[in-house]
């Protein structure tokens, strides 16, 4: 399955060799990147603009780091100036060629270069940051350039660093043990939280800081680390682990009273695997929950793929997402099957005003198909998908490709999920609303239906009239509370919940 994620939600094509940024100017190099990216954007923008178009959205930005220096395209020809003063004139290409384009634009950056101590100062990485800077001005908001630096802390963010997956913390003068990702070597193991870390590699750490001790563990993938640990008051035990990669822990299972509260931070490689686990332990466990909790509250997103596969856990077949662009792989309807888990046992989506792309798409699925009841506030809004291109420089080119639609064809982008309890209007309007539900009655039924209804695009004064029947704001107390009330009381429940969609 080809991976999406919105802003944060990636979809991944075939890296290219990567050669780091010179720092003088590489023309050879700069026309390698221009090239590689506009050929990836011209068929994928969420409207059609022409090369030449973007490319003389981009050549502007050597205004950035020149104020002297300005680029403009007249009667089919870029001319660069300083003041008034005509530079260099180039007759632009006959058609929409990317390489030829490419190469037009870096014979005037040769000239800019010549003529401008600020443009040399910048350097390859600068004038590529400035050109992409300049022509995503004119696009969406989260289409972006990333440079090499930066792309690759990103790629190392999303698929997991080489490490033994565990956290540590001082306790005292001992290193304990915080947090461990299930699948990590160190768990597999047998290292759980709250284990005391004695020894790296032979060496004791009792003297050391966190900082020292996880500088020890940590190195390339693929190699050995010997850790020495002890879990209580048991004898001590040895290992030799593998460094491995471990995406970050993002499901995080705990019971409040008798509900199973499944707080969801981010959505990575192994989140929809380690929610089925959670849920599999919680409904199969002695302490059989009344009520599932999916906590998404300051939930920024992730990947697209992981939303809808933790969407399929707890949903009958039928559809979970669509998104739609120019390319037509960028059309994709996400759908659940038939194994759904806890069918029967309510379920309540925790959100925010810091809820966003992946973590809607999930509420929104369990929203609109009738299975969940959303508390809290509008959430933030990202709807829009971005493909990712790695480049010649090692940089990556993150390009909006697709919209995003909930199971009843609303769009995520801008409006986000409108609640179906509302927290953020304050306590008393909170117990006013479920006091209502508790007497089968819905007070935003009209407010909902207003926002199901909605179609892209939307006028924005439309928009802020939606979001503004239960603003955005930050989660409190008052959901966790609210969950348990709906939870506890079927007949609220029910009124809140959304009719299920055929």
């Amino acid at each position: 399955m080809t991976r999406r994620c919105i802003l944060l939600l990636l979809v991944f094509v075939a890296r290219a060799d990567a050669q780091p940024a010179a720092s003088g100017f590489n023309p050879g190099l700069i026309a390698s990147v221009y090239t590689t990216a506009l050929a990836f954007m011209a068929p994928r923008t969420l409207d059609p603009v022409p090369v030449g178009t973007l490319t003389v959205w981009g050549l502007r930005g050597l205004t950035a780091l020149d104020p002297s220096l300005t680029a403009e395209l007249r009667d089919r020809k870029l001319l660069l100036m300083t003041g008034d003063r005509v530079v260099m004139t180039e007759a632009v290409p006959a058609g929409q060629q990317p390489a030829a384009w490419a190469a037009t634009v870096v014979r005037l950056y040769a000239v800019a270069v010549a003529v401008s101590p600020a443009v040399r100062r910048a350097g390859t990485q600068g004038i590529i940051q400035s050109f992409f800077d300049e022509m995503f001005n004119h696009l969406d908001p989260y289409s972006r350039y990333v440079a090499p630096l930066e792309a690759a802390e990103d790629r190392a963010r999303r698929n997991g660093r080489a490490s033994l997956g565990i956290t540590l913390t001082q306790r005292d003068r001992s290193i304990v043990v915080q947090q461990a990702a299930s699948d990590g070597p160190a768990m597999m193991a047998g290292l759980d939280p709250g284990d005391t870390i004695l020894a790296v590699d032979g060496e004791a750490v009792r003297q050391l800081g966190v900082g020292a001790v996880e500088r020890m563990m940590a190195g390339p993938l693929g190699t050995g680390v010997q850790v020495r640990w002890r879990h209580g008051d048991a004898a001590p035990r040895s290992a030799d682990l593998v460094r491995a990669l471990v995406p970050p822990e993002t499901v995080f299972a705990a019971f409040a009273g008798d509900m199973l509260v499944l707080r969801i931070t981010s959505f990575s490689d192994n989140t929809a695997s380690h929610l089925a686990h959670d849920l599999t332990d919680g409904l199969t466990g002695s302490h059989r929950p009344a009520g599932i909790v999916l906590d998404l509250r300051g939930n920024r997103g992730g990947l697209l793929d992981q939303a809808a596969d933790a969407a399929d856990l707890l949903l009958p077949s039928g559809v979970v997402a669509t998104t739609e662009g120019r390319d037509p792989e960028a059309d994709h309807v996400f759908r659940s099957g038939r194994n759904e888990m806890g069918r029967g046992v309510p379920v309540v989506v925790l959100v925010d005003g810091r809820t966003a792309s992946a973590a809607e798409i999930l509420a929104s699925a369990l929203a609109d198909r009738g299975r969940a009841v959303v508390v809290g506030s509008s959430t933030l809004g990202k709807g829009l998908v971005q493909t990712i291109a790695p480049l010649p420089d090692g940089g990556e080119l993150f390009v909006t490709w697709s919209r995003v639609l909930a199971p009843r064809a609303w769009p995520l982008q801008s409006l986000g999920v409108l609640p179906q309890v509302c927290t953020s209007l304050g306590e008393a309007r909170l117990r006013q609303q479920l006091a209502a539900l508790a007497r089968g009655t819905q007070p935003m039924a009209q407010d909902i239906a207003v926002h199901r209804s909605a179609r892209a695009p939307l006028p924005a004064p439309e928009v802020v009239a939606i979001r503004n029947t239960c603003p955005s704001g930050e989660g409190t107390d008052l959901d966790l509370a609210a969950a348990q009330v709906l939870i506890d009381n079927p007949a609220a429940y029910a009124a809140a919940l959304l009719p299920v969609m055929p």
